[in-house]
C-alpha cells in the first residue's frame, strides 16, 4: 500500500517503518486524521478529537526516531482511548452530560503505558452512559452506529471504539470488559480483541468518586481492540505494565510454557441453556475447522454449565447495580439508560445480604469446576454472542428481549464471571436485511489464566484461514 494509505496500515507495519523511517509517524497521525474526518461524521465513534496534541506527539516521536532514542513497541502509532478512562486534560465523561466538566488530572494506567510505548493519541471514544450497555449511545453525544448497518448495534459499551476500527480510524484501540464490553463490539464490527485475565492490565481512575465494586474487582479488564490479531498482542503487551495503583495487577509474563502437542480445545457451538442462532454455530465449527487443520485437537464437548456461570455474574453484576449505581444512573443517566437499567432488575430479583456473599463465594467453586475442565482443554471456542448483532433499541425495549439477550451473552458473561483471557476474532459474514456487506460474525477463544498467549496463537490461525474484512466505509 503506498504511503496516502496510511491509514489502512496494521500498528505492527506502521511501527516497524517508523523505527525504520520509511514513514514518518506525523504522516500516519495525519492519514488517521483525514480518514477521521472523512468518516467520523458518518459513525460518530470519535466523539472528542485531540488532533493538536497527536500532532505533537508524533513530531516528538519522528524527533525521537532522528536521534536514535529507545524507542516502544508502539512508537508514533496512531491509538483511541476510550472515553471512561482518565487521560490528563481531558474530561471523562463516561457517557453522562453531568461529567462534562470531569478533567483528568493524570492519566489512568492503560492510557499511560499506550503513552510510554509511543503510541500517539487521535481521540477518545463514546461509550454508553455509565458504559453499562452492550449499546452505545448516550445523551451527551448520541449513538456511535455500525458501519456495517446502523440499524445495528456497534456494541457497548466499547461502541465508539469498535466503530472506529472498522472504518478506519487508528489500528489500535483501548476498550474495557465487564459483561463483554470489549469482545462484544469487537463481534458486532467484524474485529479483534482481547479481554485479559483478571490483573493483567492495572486500572484506576483518580476522577473516580468511589472504589470499584467487588464484582467489578473480580470481572473488569482493560484490554486493546483492533482489526489484526497481532495488533491485540502488541497493544496487550503495551497496555499490561504495572502500576502502583493498582495492587490488583498481576506481574505475570506474557507467555508461558510450552504445552504438550497438540493442544486440546473444547469447541462449544451451542451451550446448554445459551441462545445461539445457527449462523453462530456454524462459525464456531468453522473456526474449529481451521484450528484442527493446522494441528490442534478439536473435539465438540459441552463445558461447564455455562448458564450457571451466567446466572451468577447476572446475580451479583446486578444486585451491586441496585445498591452501588441505581439511585446515580436515576439522578444523572439518560432515559435510554434508566430503563435498560431498570428492565435488568425486572429479570433479576434482588440478593439479600447473606445470598449475595454466598453468590461470591460461589465463584470459587465455578473457577475450580472450569479450571480442571481446562486442564483437560486448554482452549474453549465458542460464540462471542449467540445471535446476530441486535437491532438498535434492544436493551430498552421490554424484559422478554433482555432475557434472550442475557441468553445470547451467556458466554460473554461468563469468562468475566471466571476472570479468564478470552480473544474474540471474525469468522466471515453473513447476509442480513440492510446490510449490503453482510453482518460480521465471530468467535471468542478462552484460555487459562495468564495465558492470553494461547488464545491470540489461536485467534492468529482462525483469521488466517477467514480473513480480515475492515476497514470498511459506512454502508449508507
Amino acid at each position: 500500500m503506498s504511503d496516502t494509505d496510511l491509514w489502512r496500515w496494521d500498528a505492527v507495519d506502521l511501527a516497524a517503518a517508523i523505527r525504520a523511517r520509511k514513514v514518518s509517524s506525523v504522516e500516519a497521525t495525519r492519514a488517521v486524521l483525514d480518514r477521521l474526518d472523512a468518516v467520523n461524521p458518518k459513525v460518530n465513534a470519535v466523539v472528542r478529537l485531540t488532533a493538536d496534541e497527536a500532532l505533537e506527539a508524533a513530531n516528538a516521536a519522528d524527533e525521537a526516531v532522528r536521534r536514535g532514542a529507545p524507542l516502544g513497541a508502539l512508537h508514533g502509532v496512531p491509538v483511541t482511548i476510550k472515553e471512561n478512562i482518565d487521560q490528563v486534560g481531558h474530561p471523562t465523561i463516561n457517557g453522562v452530560v453531568a461529567f462534562k466538566d470531569l478533567v483528568a488530572k493524570e492519566d489512568s494506567p492503560p492510557v499511560a503505558n499506550w503513552r510510554k510505548a509511543g503510541a500517539v493519541i487521535v481521540g477518545r471514544t463514546n461509550t454508553p452512559a455509565f458504559s453499562l450497555r452492550w449499546h452505545t449511545d448516550n445523551d451527551m453525544h448520541g449513538p456511535s452506529l455500525n458501519p456495517w448497518c446502523k440499524g445495528r448495534t456497534s456494541g457497548g459499551s466499547s461502541g465508539g471504539a469498535s466503530a472506529a476500527l472498522a472504518v478506519g480510524i487508528a489500528p489500535l484501540a483501548h476498550g474495557n470488559d465487564y459483561g463483554g464490553s470489549i469482545r462484544y463490539p469487537a463481534y458486532a464490527c467484524g474485529l479483534a480483541g482481547i479481554r485479559p485475565t483478571q490483573g493483567r492490565v492495572p486500572a484506576f481512575n483518580a476522577t473516580s468518586a468511589a472504589e470499584r465494586s467487588a464484582s467489578n474487582q473480580l470481572m473488569a479488564v482493560n484490554g486493546p481492540l483492533a482489526r489484526k490479531v497481532r495488533d491485540v498482542r502488541i497493544g496487550l503487551a503495551a497496555m499490561a505494565g504495572g502500576d502502583a495503583r493498582d495492587p490488583i495487577w498481576v506481574p505475570a509474563p506474557l507467555e508461558g510454557a510450552a504445552l504438550a502437542r497438540p493442544i486440546r480445545v473444547a469447541l462449544c457451538p451451542a451451550p446448554k441453556g445459551m441462545f445461539t442462532h445457527p449462523a453462530l454455530a456454524d462459525a464456531v465449527r468453522k473456526a474449529g475447522k481451521a484450528l484442527a487443520d493446522n494441528g490442534y485437537a478439536v473435539e465438540e464437548i459441552e463445558p461447564p454449565s455455562v448458564e450457571a456461570g451466567a446466572a451468577l455474574w447476572q446475580a451479583l453484576v446486578f444486585t451491586e447495580a441496585r445498591h452501588m449505581t441505581w439511585e446515580t444512573v436515576q439522578k444523572l443517566g439518560d432515559a435510554q439508560a434508566r430503563k435498560a437499567m431498570s428492565l435488568w432488575f425486572e429479570v433479576q430479583p434482588d440478593l439479600s445480604t447473606l445470598d449475595y456473599m454466598k453468590g461470591l463465594a460461589q465463584v470459587l467453586t465455578q473457577r475450580r469446576d472450569w479450571s480442571r475442565f481446562m486442564e483437560r482443554y486448554p482452549l474453549v471456542v465458542g460464540p462471542n454472542s449467540g445471535d446476530l448483532p441486535f437491532e438498535v433499541g434492544f436493551d430498552h425495549k421490554d424484559v422478554a428481549t433482555i432475557r434472550h439477550v442475557l441468553s445470547a451473552q451467556a458466554l460473554m458473561t461468563t469468562i468475566n464471571m471466571l476472570g479468564l483471557p478470552s480473544a474474540a476474532v471474525p469468522v466471515g459474514t453473513t447476509a442480513a436485511p440492510g446490510a449490503p456487506l453482510g453482518l460480521p460474525l465471530g468467535v471468542q477463544i478462552a484460555a487459562p489464566r495468564y495465558r492470553e498467549d494461547l488464545a491470540l496463537d489461536a485467534a492468529e490461525i482462525v483469521e488466517a484461514v477467514h480473513g480480515v474484512t475492515t476497514p470498511i466505509d459506512p454502508t449508507w
